[in-house]
């Protein structure tokens, strides 16, 4: 139940690992939000409900850690927390409740461009759960 960052030579890179599927994506959530604003904290002032889709784990990854830059785009959303996950690993749906809040009352550290695939994968290996990812800066 961890994220790390690991080296690369012009963008970010992090592997999330946990004992569940939702518990890895929470951590690559957070290794988002830490490339963004650093280790600010902030505060849980909006909530939303959102669904996302995919056609495997990694397209489900992508869609859910891009819709947190569509928010940061189109609403000026910066997640905090994320209260509920659920997925469904049959049809590749997922359903989250998080909290957050606008920009304006923060500094950005980095401006996140994208989540690329480049390099990234899904896998369960025992029964822990692995996620890379690599983000444009």
């Amino acid at each position: 139940m961890t994220h790390k960052f690991l080296e690369h030579a012009a963008d970010v890179k992090f592997q999330a690992e946990a004992n569940t599927l939702e518990i890895c994506f929470v951590e690559c959530a957070k290794a988002l939000s830490e490339t963004i604003l650093g280790d600010v904290k902030i505060e849980e002032r909006i909530i939303r409900d959102i669904i996302v889709e995919g056609k495997d784990n990694e397209s489900l990854l992508y869609n859910f850690l891009e819709e947190f830059l569509v928010l940061l785009d189109s609403e000026e959303f910066l997640l905090s927390k994320i209260e509920r996950i659920e997925i469904d690993k049959e049809n590749f749906k997922l359903k989250a409740t998080i909290l957050g809040d606008k920009t304006q009352n923060y500094k950005f550290t980095n401006d996140v461009k994208a989540v690329t695939y480049n390099e990234m994968f899904v896998k369960q290996k025992n029964d822990k759960w692995t996620a890379q990812v690599v983000l444009d800066v």
